[in-house]
């Protein structure tokens, strides 16, 4: 299974902003404490403020911080809303054209496969990947001031 950048990249913003709930900071600053494009970053920010988990505050002194306690937040959810394709393979689309689909059991065991990594998403929360022994790690390696 491959996970897209778009969903690391929400992960990691969820994980930066983390680090201080309640500070306020900009999608730029994200982006150079990862060494990633800033405009790969503002469509998943957008996404992350739509769905609640980022609070984007306008203004000259605005920014984003997250938009929930990290407990509330859960991993398989978040995961699940910024993967746009969860077809393993061909067949688990409604465009399968493979010949062997309807006898093959290849479908069945990676559907269970793919059951399995999502449950385990689904028991984690974002406080789960911040533990408070890392935060000063966490700010060190970011460069979060």
């Amino acid at each position: 299974m491959h996970i897209t950048r778009y969903s690391d990249y929400a992960l990691r913003v969820l994980i930066y902003l983390s680090s201080d709930p309640e500070r306020l900071t900009t999608i730029q600053a994200i982006a150079d404490s990862y060494g990633i494009s800033k405009s790969h970053l503002m469509k998943v920010v957008n996404q992350l403020n739509q769905l609640g988990y980022v609070s984007a505050v306008r203004g000259k002194n605005g920014g984003l911080r997250l938009g929930q306690d990290p407990a509330n937040i859960n991993i398989g959810v978040v995961f699940r809303e910024t993967e746009t394709d969860m077809n393993l393979v061909e067949c688990f689309s409604a465009a399968n054209e493979c010949s062997i689909a309807p006898v093959c059991n290849l479908k069945n065991i990676l559907n269970e496969a793919r059951t399995a990594f999502l449950t385990t998403l689904d028991q984690y929360t974002l406080a789960d990947l911040i533990q408070p022994r890392n935060q000063v790690d966490l700010t060190r390696i970011l460069r979060i001031v």
